[in-house]
Protein backbone atom coordinates (compact mmCIF):
# COMPACT_ATOMS: atom_id res chain seq x y z
CA UNK A 1 0.00 0.00 0.00
CA UNK A 2 1.44 3.37 -0.75
CA UNK A 3 -0.89 5.78 -0.10
CA UNK A 4 -4.94 6.50 1.07
CA UNK A 5 -6.74 9.37 -0.59
CA UNK A 6 -9.52 10.74 1.33
CA UNK A 7 -12.11 13.62 0.77
CA UNK A 8 -13.49 15.28 3.14
CA UNK A 9 -16.39 17.33 2.55
CA UNK A 10 -16.68 19.27 5.74
CA UNK A 11 -15.60 19.67 9.43
CA UNK A 12 -17.43 17.08 10.54
CA UNK A 13 -15.87 14.52 8.28
CA UNK A 14 -12.43 15.25 9.44
CA UNK A 15 -13.41 14.91 13.32
CA UNK A 16 -14.69 11.23 12.15
CA UNK A 17 -11.41 10.85 10.58
CA UNK A 18 -9.64 11.70 13.75
CA UNK A 19 -11.95 9.26 15.86
CA UNK A 20 -10.74 6.63 13.02
CA UNK A 21 -6.96 7.56 13.75
CA UNK A 22 -6.92 7.02 17.15
CA UNK A 23 -8.10 3.49 16.98
CA UNK A 24 -5.21 3.12 14.15
CA UNK A 25 -2.48 4.55 15.80
CA UNK A 26 0.22 2.82 18.37
CA UNK A 27 3.06 3.46 20.23
CA UNK A 28 6.38 4.82 18.27
CA UNK A 29 4.28 6.16 15.41
CA UNK A 30 5.08 9.67 14.20
CA UNK A 31 2.31 11.53 12.20
CA UNK A 32 3.23 14.59 10.03
CA UNK A 33 0.71 16.76 9.60
CA UNK A 34 1.43 19.43 6.35
CA UNK A 35 -0.12 21.99 4.58
CA UNK A 36 -1.66 25.29 4.32
CA UNK A 37 -3.19 27.40 7.19
CA UNK A 38 -6.53 26.46 7.90
CA UNK A 39 -6.17 23.67 5.61
CA UNK A 40 -7.40 21.33 8.93
CA UNK A 41 -3.96 19.81 10.47
CA UNK A 42 -5.16 21.56 13.88
CA UNK A 43 -8.75 20.03 13.72
CA UNK A 44 -7.99 16.45 12.99
CA UNK A 45 -5.00 16.25 15.81
CA UNK A 46 -7.48 17.90 18.03
CA UNK A 47 -10.23 14.98 17.31
CA UNK A 48 -7.50 12.59 17.50
CA UNK A 49 -6.43 13.28 21.18
CA UNK A 50 -10.39 13.97 22.34
CA UNK A 51 -11.15 10.37 20.96
CA UNK A 52 -7.94 9.52 22.93
CA UNK A 53 -9.18 10.77 25.70
CA UNK A 54 -12.64 9.88 25.37
CA UNK A 55 -13.08 13.33 26.58
CA UNK A 56 -15.02 15.46 23.95
CA UNK A 57 -14.54 19.01 25.91
CA UNK A 58 -10.63 18.05 26.64
CA UNK A 59 -8.90 21.21 26.29
CA UNK A 60 -6.44 21.72 23.37
CA UNK A 61 -4.35 24.50 23.29
CA UNK A 62 -2.57 24.90 20.02
CA UNK A 63 1.20 24.65 20.75
CA UNK A 64 2.06 27.10 18.46
CA UNK A 65 4.21 28.61 20.62
CA UNK A 66 5.16 26.02 23.09
CA UNK A 67 6.12 24.32 20.38
CA UNK A 68 5.36 21.03 22.00
CA UNK A 69 1.77 20.28 24.38
CA UNK A 70 2.08 16.94 25.88
CA UNK A 71 -0.91 14.50 27.11
CA UNK A 72 -1.32 11.05 29.59
CA UNK A 73 -3.77 9.22 27.76
CA UNK A 74 -4.32 5.58 27.04
CA UNK A 75 -1.39 5.84 24.80
CA UNK A 76 0.55 8.91 25.68
CA UNK A 77 0.77 11.53 22.94
CA UNK A 78 3.00 14.60 22.61
CA UNK A 79 1.56 17.44 19.95
CA UNK A 80 4.41 19.25 17.75
CA UNK A 81 3.76 22.57 15.98
CA UNK A 82 6.92 23.32 14.19
CA UNK A 83 6.06 26.76 12.50
CA UNK A 84 7.89 28.50 14.65
CA UNK A 85 10.96 26.07 15.04
CA UNK A 86 14.67 28.38 14.64
CA UNK A 87 16.57 24.92 13.99
CA UNK A 88 15.84 21.77 13.92
CA UNK A 89 18.31 21.33 16.71
CA UNK A 90 15.63 22.41 19.07
CA UNK A 91 13.85 19.16 18.09
CA UNK A 92 16.29 17.37 20.54
CA UNK A 93 15.96 19.76 23.10
CA UNK A 94 11.91 19.52 22.85
CA UNK A 95 12.36 15.84 23.89
CA UNK A 96 11.32 13.98 20.63
CA UNK A 97 13.38 11.29 20.97
CA UNK A 98 11.70 10.19 24.42
CA UNK A 99 8.03 11.77 23.27
CA UNK A 100 8.24 9.10 20.34
CA UNK A 101 10.00 6.20 22.29
CA UNK A 102 6.66 6.21 25.37
CA UNK A 103 3.87 7.47 23.11
CA UNK A 104 2.53 8.82 19.63
CA UNK A 105 4.10 12.12 18.20
CA UNK A 106 1.80 14.70 16.39
CA UNK A 107 3.53 17.10 13.96
CA UNK A 108 2.25 20.07 12.52
CA UNK A 109 4.42 21.91 9.86
CA UNK A 110 7.15 19.05 9.62
CA UNK A 111 8.58 20.36 6.83
CA UNK A 112 10.32 23.00 9.12
CA UNK A 113 12.44 19.85 10.35
CA UNK A 114 12.46 16.61 7.60
CA UNK A 115 16.17 16.34 8.46
CA UNK A 116 15.07 15.25 11.90
CA UNK A 117 11.79 13.61 11.68
CA UNK A 118 12.08 9.57 11.56
CA UNK A 119 12.32 8.20 8.29
CA UNK A 120 9.54 5.99 9.13
CA UNK A 121 6.80 7.54 9.78
CA UNK A 122 3.18 8.58 8.38
CA UNK A 123 2.35 11.79 6.38
CA UNK A 124 -0.51 13.11 5.50
CA UNK A 125 -0.90 16.17 3.51
CA UNK A 126 -3.82 18.29 3.30
CA UNK A 127 -4.69 19.94 0.07
CA UNK A 128 -8.01 22.39 0.09
CA UNK A 129 -10.41 21.19 -2.93
CA UNK A 130 -13.50 23.03 -3.49
CA UNK A 131 -15.46 23.22 -0.18
CA UNK A 132 -13.92 20.35 1.37
CA UNK A 133 -10.37 19.29 1.30
CA UNK A 134 -8.19 16.03 0.41
CA UNK A 135 -6.03 13.92 2.43
CA UNK A 136 -3.44 11.85 1.27
CA UNK A 137 -1.43 9.52 3.89
CA UNK A 138 1.65 8.06 2.78
CA UNK A 139 4.90 6.38 4.11
CA UNK A 140 5.23 3.42 6.69
CA UNK A 141 3.42 0.38 5.15
CA UNK A 142 2.53 -0.85 8.10
CA UNK A 143 0.84 2.02 10.10
CA UNK A 144 -1.11 2.87 6.19
CA UNK A 145 -2.51 -0.83 6.77
CA UNK A 146 -3.69 0.22 10.14
CA UNK A 147 -5.53 3.20 9.08
CA UNK A 148 -7.03 1.49 6.15
CA UNK A 149 -8.50 -1.20 8.65
CA UNK A 150 -10.03 1.18 10.71
CA UNK A 151 -11.25 3.21 7.25
CA UNK A 152 -12.82 0.31 6.90
CA UNK A 153 -14.23 -0.67 10.01
CA UNK A 154 -16.00 2.79 9.37
CA UNK A 155 -17.34 1.84 6.48
CA UNK A 156 -18.75 -1.44 7.94
CA UNK A 157 -20.24 0.95 10.34
CA UNK A 158 -21.69 3.07 8.00
CA UNK A 159 -23.30 -0.20 6.04
CA UNK A 160 -25.06 -1.25 9.15
CA UNK A 161 -26.73 1.93 9.83
CA UNK A 162 -24.38 3.17 12.42
CA UNK A 163 -21.95 5.76 10.56
CA UNK A 164 -22.80 8.59 12.62
CA UNK A 165 -21.45 6.70 16.09
CA UNK A 166 -18.65 7.29 18.15
CA UNK A 167 -15.74 4.40 18.20
CA UNK A 168 -13.97 4.02 21.57
CA UNK A 169 -11.06 1.36 22.62
CA UNK A 170 -12.64 -0.93 24.69
CA UNK A 171 -9.81 -4.07 25.19
CA UNK A 172 -7.32 -5.29 23.27
CA UNK A 173 -5.74 -8.85 24.45
CA UNK A 174 -2.77 -10.96 24.09
CA UNK A 175 -4.46 -12.22 21.38
CA UNK A 176 -4.90 -10.56 17.72
CA UNK A 177 -8.33 -9.59 18.51
CA UNK A 178 -9.45 -6.06 19.57
CA UNK A 179 -12.97 -4.43 21.11
CA UNK A 180 -14.28 -1.37 20.66
CA UNK A 181 -17.44 0.78 21.97
CA UNK A 182 -19.90 1.75 19.51
CA UNK A 183 -21.67 5.11 20.74
CA UNK A 184 -25.06 6.91 19.31
CA UNK A 185 -27.33 8.77 21.48
CA UNK A 186 -30.72 6.95 22.15
CA UNK A 187 -29.42 3.81 21.40
CA UNK A 188 -28.03 1.29 23.74
CA UNK A 189 -24.24 0.54 23.09
CA UNK A 190 -22.61 -2.02 21.05
CA UNK A 191 -19.24 -3.69 20.72
CA UNK A 192 -17.30 -3.74 18.08
CA UNK A 193 -14.95 -6.87 17.65
CA UNK A 194 -12.14 -6.62 15.03
CA UNK A 195 -10.88 -9.76 14.53
CA UNK A 196 -8.72 -9.91 11.09
CA UNK A 197 -8.05 -13.62 9.53
CA UNK A 198 -5.04 -15.03 11.07
CA UNK A 199 -1.76 -14.86 9.28
CA UNK A 200 -0.93 -18.76 9.00
CA UNK A 201 2.71 -19.32 11.18
CA UNK A 202 5.39 -21.92 10.39
CA UNK A 203 4.58 -25.02 9.84
CA UNK A 204 5.17 -27.23 12.90
CA UNK A 205 3.68 -31.04 12.13
CA UNK A 206 1.51 -32.73 9.62
CA UNK A 207 1.69 -29.82 6.95
CA UNK A 208 -0.01 -27.48 9.92
CA UNK A 209 0.91 -24.48 11.73
CA UNK A 210 -0.27 -23.70 15.58
CA UNK A 211 -3.23 -22.81 15.52
CA UNK A 212 -4.89 -25.43 13.05
CA UNK A 213 -3.00 -27.54 15.44
CA UNK A 214 -4.38 -26.31 18.66
CA UNK A 215 -7.81 -25.81 17.12
CA UNK A 216 -7.42 -21.67 17.58
CA UNK A 217 -10.08 -19.80 15.85
CA UNK A 218 -8.48 -18.61 11.94
CA UNK A 219 -12.00 -16.22 11.53
CA UNK A 220 -15.22 -15.21 13.70
CA UNK A 221 -17.44 -17.84 11.93
CA UNK A 222 -16.89 -19.99 15.32
CA UNK A 223 -17.59 -17.01 17.64
CA UNK A 224 -20.50 -16.28 15.52
CA UNK A 225 -21.63 -20.09 15.65
CA UNK A 226 -20.90 -20.79 19.52
CA UNK A 227 -22.66 -17.38 20.14
CA UNK A 228 -25.66 -18.55 18.52
CA UNK A 229 -25.52 -22.33 19.83
CA UNK A 230 -25.12 -20.87 23.55
CA UNK A 231 -28.12 -18.53 23.13
CA UNK A 232 -29.97 -21.40 21.34
CA UNK A 233 -29.57 -23.40 24.91
CA UNK A 234 -30.60 -20.54 27.22
CA UNK A 235 -27.43 -19.03 27.95
CA UNK A 236 -26.47 -15.46 27.45
CA UNK A 237 -23.61 -15.07 25.23
CA UNK A 238 -24.01 -11.73 22.98
CA UNK A 239 -26.02 -11.55 20.21
CA UNK A 240 -24.68 -10.99 16.61
CA UNK A 241 -26.43 -7.65 14.93
CA UNK A 242 -24.04 -7.03 12.08
CA UNK A 243 -20.89 -9.40 10.45
CA UNK A 244 -18.31 -8.77 8.04
CA UNK A 245 -17.34 -12.46 8.12
CA UNK A 246 -14.99 -12.08 5.86
CA UNK A 247 -13.25 -8.79 6.68
CA UNK A 248 -13.73 -10.30 10.94
CA UNK A 249 -15.75 -7.49 11.98
CA UNK A 250 -18.74 -7.75 13.82
CA UNK A 251 -20.85 -5.69 15.71
CA UNK A 252 -22.92 -7.01 18.74
CA UNK A 253 -24.32 -7.34 21.76
CA UNK A 254 -22.89 -5.10 25.08
CA UNK A 255 -23.20 -7.76 27.89
CA UNK A 256 -22.23 -5.02 30.32
CA UNK A 257 -19.16 -4.24 31.75
CA UNK A 258 -19.07 -5.65 35.43
CA UNK A 259 -17.05 -8.72 36.24
CA UNK A 260 -16.91 -11.19 39.06
CA UNK A 261 -14.32 -9.61 40.59
CA UNK A 262 -14.27 -6.88 43.21
CA UNK A 263 -13.44 -3.52 43.33
CA UNK A 264 -9.71 -4.95 44.92
CA UNK A 265 -9.33 -8.04 41.95
CA UNK A 266 -10.52 -10.27 44.31
CA UNK A 267 -12.67 -12.70 43.45
CA UNK A 268 -17.17 -12.65 44.47
CA UNK A 269 -18.12 -15.45 45.49
CA UNK A 270 -21.62 -15.69 44.48
CA UNK A 271 -20.32 -14.73 41.15
CA UNK A 272 -18.15 -17.60 40.89
CA UNK A 273 -20.56 -19.85 42.32
CA UNK A 274 -23.32 -18.72 39.74
CA UNK A 275 -20.54 -19.05 36.71
CA UNK A 276 -19.92 -22.94 37.69
CA UNK A 277 -24.35 -23.21 38.00
CA UNK A 278 -24.20 -22.50 34.28
CA UNK A 279 -21.34 -24.86 33.14
CA UNK A 280 -23.34 -27.47 35.35
CA UNK A 281 -26.65 -27.01 33.52
CA UNK A 282 -25.04 -26.27 30.41
CA UNK A 283 -22.98 -29.68 30.45
CA UNK A 284 -26.14 -31.50 31.12
CA UNK A 285 -27.24 -30.61 27.48
CA UNK A 286 -26.99 -32.73 24.69
CA UNK A 287 -23.65 -31.65 22.28
CA UNK A 288 -24.19 -29.55 18.83
CA UNK A 289 -21.32 -30.34 17.29
CA UNK A 290 -22.71 -29.00 13.90
CA UNK A 291 -23.70 -25.30 14.12
CA UNK A 292 -25.38 -23.78 10.36
CA UNK A 293 -25.57 -20.53 10.05
CA UNK A 294 -27.01 -20.16 6.49
CA UNK A 295 -28.03 -22.25 3.99
CA UNK A 296 -24.45 -22.44 3.25
CA UNK A 297 -22.46 -21.81 6.01
CA UNK A 298 -21.59 -24.47 8.92
CA UNK A 299 -19.28 -24.25 11.46
CA UNK A 300 -17.91 -27.66 12.69
CA UNK A 301 -16.91 -27.69 16.09
CA UNK A 302 -13.31 -29.24 16.44
CA UNK A 303 -12.78 -31.86 18.77
CA UNK A 304 -9.96 -31.11 21.64
CA UNK A 305 -8.09 -34.15 20.51
CA UNK A 306 -4.47 -35.57 20.64
CA UNK A 307 -2.88 -33.16 18.74
CA UNK A 308 -4.28 -30.32 20.34
CA UNK A 309 -3.59 -31.12 23.83
CA UNK A 310 0.03 -32.14 23.30
CA UNK A 311 0.30 -29.34 21.36
CA UNK A 312 -0.79 -26.97 23.99
CA UNK A 313 1.44 -28.59 26.75
CA UNK A 314 4.34 -28.58 24.48
CA UNK A 315 4.32 -24.95 25.24
CA UNK A 316 5.89 -25.89 28.66
CA UNK A 317 8.71 -27.55 27.40
CA UNK A 318 8.86 -25.65 24.01
CA UNK A 319 9.32 -21.97 25.66
CA UNK A 320 8.94 -22.34 30.16
CA UNK A 321 11.85 -24.74 30.25
CA UNK A 322 14.95 -22.75 28.18
CA UNK A 323 13.67 -19.53 30.00
CA UNK A 324 14.30 -21.24 33.44
CA UNK A 325 17.48 -23.07 32.62
CA UNK A 326 18.71 -21.17 30.09
CA UNK A 327 19.39 -24.43 27.35
CA UNK A 328 16.45 -26.33 25.66
CA UNK A 329 15.26 -29.38 26.67
CA UNK A 330 17.25 -32.66 24.95
CA UNK A 331 15.72 -34.50 22.70
CA UNK A 332 15.11 -37.81 25.54
CA UNK A 333 13.80 -34.89 27.83
CA UNK A 334 11.11 -34.26 25.45
CA UNK A 335 10.32 -37.80 24.29
CA UNK A 336 10.15 -38.74 27.85
CA UNK A 337 7.22 -35.22 28.36
CA UNK A 338 5.50 -36.08 25.12
CA UNK A 339 5.25 -39.97 26.19
CA UNK A 340 3.58 -39.01 29.77
CA UNK A 341 0.91 -36.73 28.18
CA UNK A 342 0.15 -39.85 25.28
CA UNK A 343 -0.75 -41.88 28.43
CA UNK A 344 -2.59 -38.98 30.24
CA UNK A 345 -4.36 -38.52 27.59
CA UNK A 346 -5.20 -42.13 27.10
CA UNK A 347 -6.68 -41.93 30.19
CA UNK A 348 -9.34 -39.64 28.99
CA UNK A 349 -10.76 -41.74 26.47
CA UNK A 350 -13.81 -42.30 29.36
CA UNK A 351 -14.25 -38.76 30.59
CA UNK A 352 -17.60 -37.07 29.46
CA UNK A 353 -17.23 -34.48 26.27
CA UNK A 354 -19.66 -31.53 26.17
CA UNK A 355 -18.71 -28.16 24.66
CA UNK A 356 -15.77 -27.01 26.01
CA UNK A 357 -15.91 -22.75 26.16
CA UNK A 358 -12.00 -22.86 26.87
CA UNK A 359 -10.97 -20.07 28.27
CA UNK A 360 -14.23 -20.17 30.82
CA UNK A 361 -12.35 -17.41 33.62
CA UNK A 362 -13.14 -13.76 35.21
CA UNK A 363 -11.72 -11.74 32.05
CA UNK A 364 -14.84 -13.70 30.21
CA UNK A 365 -17.62 -13.91 32.51
CA UNK A 366 -20.01 -10.78 33.11
CA UNK A 367 -21.96 -10.18 36.02
CA UNK A 368 -25.55 -9.43 34.94
CA UNK A 369 -27.01 -8.97 39.03
CA UNK A 370 -30.42 -7.22 37.64
CA UNK A 371 -31.13 -10.24 35.68
CA UNK A 372 -33.11 -13.06 36.82
CA UNK A 373 -32.16 -16.92 36.28
CA UNK A 374 -28.52 -18.05 33.64
CA UNK A 375 -28.96 -14.59 32.11
CA UNK A 376 -26.76 -13.24 35.21
CA UNK A 377 -24.04 -15.02 33.60
CA UNK A 378 -22.77 -13.40 30.18
CA UNK A 379 -20.08 -15.67 28.41
CA UNK A 380 -18.08 -14.02 26.04
CA UNK A 381 -14.64 -14.52 24.52
CA UNK A 382 -15.36 -18.42 23.19
CA UNK A 383 -14.57 -18.36 19.80
CA UNK A 384 -11.68 -21.17 19.70
CA UNK A 385 -14.31 -24.10 22.30
CA UNK A 386 -13.87 -27.24 21.06
CA UNK A 387 -15.49 -30.74 22.10
CA UNK A 388 -14.06 -32.19 25.03
CA UNK A 389 -13.81 -32.92 28.09
CA UNK A 390 -16.25 -30.71 30.48
CA UNK A 391 -13.54 -31.31 33.89
CA UNK A 392 -11.72 -28.42 31.61
CA UNK A 393 -14.01 -25.56 31.73
CA UNK A 394 -14.84 -26.22 35.46
CA UNK A 395 -10.81 -26.30 36.06
CA UNK A 396 -10.60 -22.69 34.28
CA UNK A 397 -12.94 -20.99 36.39
CA UNK A 398 -11.81 -22.83 39.58
CA UNK A 399 -8.15 -22.35 39.36
CA UNK A 400 -8.73 -18.78 37.10
CA UNK A 401 -5.49 -18.25 36.04
CA UNK A 402 -5.42 -14.40 36.24
CA UNK A 403 -6.72 -14.27 40.05
CA UNK A 404 -6.13 -16.90 43.07
CA UNK A 405 -8.78 -19.06 44.12
CA UNK A 406 -8.26 -19.84 47.49
CA UNK A 407 -8.70 -23.93 48.40
CA UNK A 408 -12.09 -23.47 50.17
CA UNK A 409 -13.64 -21.24 47.21
CA UNK A 410 -12.65 -24.16 44.69
CA UNK A 411 -14.07 -26.70 46.86
CA UNK A 412 -17.34 -25.10 46.79
CA UNK A 413 -17.12 -24.67 43.50
CA UNK A 414 -16.54 -28.09 42.43
CA UNK A 415 -18.92 -29.28 45.39
CA UNK A 416 -21.76 -27.18 43.57
CA UNK A 417 -21.09 -28.18 40.13
CA UNK A 418 -21.28 -32.00 41.24
CA UNK A 419 -24.76 -31.38 42.77
CA UNK A 420 -26.28 -30.38 40.19
CA UNK A 421 -24.76 -32.68 37.61
CA UNK A 422 -26.57 -35.49 39.84
CA UNK A 423 -29.96 -33.50 40.38
CA UNK A 424 -29.74 -32.94 36.83
CA UNK A 425 -28.65 -36.73 35.53
CA UNK A 426 -26.46 -39.62 35.81
CA UNK A 427 -23.51 -38.26 36.52
CA UNK A 428 -20.12 -39.95 37.43
CA UNK A 429 -18.55 -37.60 40.26
CA UNK A 430 -15.34 -39.75 41.09
CA UNK A 431 -14.60 -39.77 37.21
CA UNK A 432 -15.08 -36.16 36.70
CA UNK A 433 -12.76 -35.46 40.03
CA UNK A 434 -9.88 -37.26 38.12
CA UNK A 435 -10.41 -35.84 35.04
CA UNK A 436 -10.66 -32.54 37.18
CA UNK A 437 -6.95 -32.96 37.82
CA UNK A 438 -5.42 -34.31 34.24
CA UNK A 439 -7.16 -30.96 32.73
CA UNK A 440 -6.00 -28.65 35.32
CA UNK A 441 -2.38 -30.01 34.70
CA UNK A 442 -3.06 -29.78 30.89
CA UNK A 443 -4.34 -26.25 31.21
CA UNK A 444 -1.52 -24.75 33.61
CA UNK A 445 0.98 -26.76 31.16
CA UNK A 446 -0.20 -24.61 28.85
CA UNK A 447 -0.20 -21.45 30.50
CA UNK A 448 3.31 -21.64 31.99
CA UNK A 449 4.64 -21.71 28.43
CA UNK A 450 2.20 -19.23 27.23
CA UNK A 451 3.55 -16.82 29.97
CA UNK A 452 6.98 -16.64 29.00
CA UNK A 453 6.04 -16.56 24.67
CA UNK A 454 4.08 -13.74 25.52
CA UNK A 455 7.33 -12.32 27.32
CA UNK A 456 9.75 -12.99 24.76
CA UNK A 457 8.22 -13.23 21.89
CA UNK A 458 5.74 -10.43 21.49
CA UNK A 459 7.28 -7.87 24.22
CA UNK A 460 4.34 -8.44 27.21
CA UNK A 461 6.27 -9.39 30.04
CA UNK A 462 3.85 -8.37 32.60
CA UNK A 463 1.97 -11.99 31.77
CA UNK A 464 4.57 -13.12 33.97
CA UNK A 465 3.62 -12.33 37.20
CA UNK A 466 0.73 -14.93 36.73
CA UNK A 467 3.20 -17.67 36.54
CA UNK A 468 3.67 -18.25 40.93
CA UNK A 469 -0.24 -18.67 40.56
CA UNK A 470 0.32 -21.05 37.29
CA UNK A 471 2.48 -23.35 39.62
CA UNK A 472 0.64 -23.20 42.61
CA UNK A 473 -1.87 -24.58 40.59
CA UNK A 474 -0.46 -27.12 38.77
CA UNK A 475 1.21 -28.63 42.07
CA UNK A 476 -2.51 -29.00 42.82
CA UNK A 477 -3.13 -30.62 39.90
CA UNK A 478 -0.45 -32.79 40.60
CA UNK A 479 -1.51 -34.57 43.56
CA UNK A 480 -4.10 -37.02 41.91
CA UNK A 481 -2.35 -40.28 41.61
CA UNK A 482 -3.64 -40.58 38.31
CA UNK A 483 -1.05 -37.57 37.60
CA UNK A 484 2.08 -39.74 39.21
CA UNK A 485 4.16 -39.88 35.84
CA UNK A 486 3.86 -36.16 34.89
CA UNK A 487 4.43 -35.43 39.05
CA UNK A 488 7.72 -37.53 38.42
CA UNK A 489 8.62 -36.13 35.58
CA UNK A 490 8.39 -32.60 36.75
CA UNK A 491 10.50 -33.52 39.62
CA UNK A 492 12.75 -34.82 36.86
CA UNK A 493 12.77 -32.03 34.55
CA UNK A 494 13.61 -29.35 37.95
CA UNK A 495 10.50 -27.70 37.36
CA UNK A 496 9.21 -28.29 40.87
CA UNK A 497 12.25 -27.31 43.00
CA UNK A 498 10.52 -24.20 44.48
CA UNK A 499 12.13 -21.78 42.58
CA UNK A 500 10.75 -22.60 39.45
CA UNK A 501 8.01 -19.78 39.14
CA UNK A 502 10.06 -17.47 40.23
CA UNK A 503 10.11 -14.54 37.65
Amino acid sequence: MQSIELFLKDEAATLQLGEDLALALKPGDCLALSGDLGAGKSTLARALLRAMADDDTLEVPSPTFTLVQSYDLRIPIAHFDLYRLADVSELEELGFDEALAAGICLVEWPENAQAALPKVKIDASFVHSGDGRTITFSGDAAALARIQRSLAIRTFLVNAGWGQAKRRHLSGDASARAYERIITAGQPMRILMDSARHTPGPILQDGKYYQQLAHIAEDVVPFVAVANDIRAKGFCAPEVYKSDLESGILLIEDLGSTGILDDGGDPIAERYLESVRVLSHLHALPVTQTVQLSATLRHHIPDFDRTAMKIETSLLIDWYLPWKRGETASDAERASYLAVWDGLINLLASAEKKLLLRDFHSPNIIWRGERKGFDRIGIIDFQDAMIGPTAYDVASITQDARVTIEPALRERMLSLYCSERHRLGSFDEALFRRDWHLMSAQRNCKLAGIWVRLMQRDGKPFYMRHMPRTFAYLQTALQHEALEPLRDWCRMAGILDGSSHQT
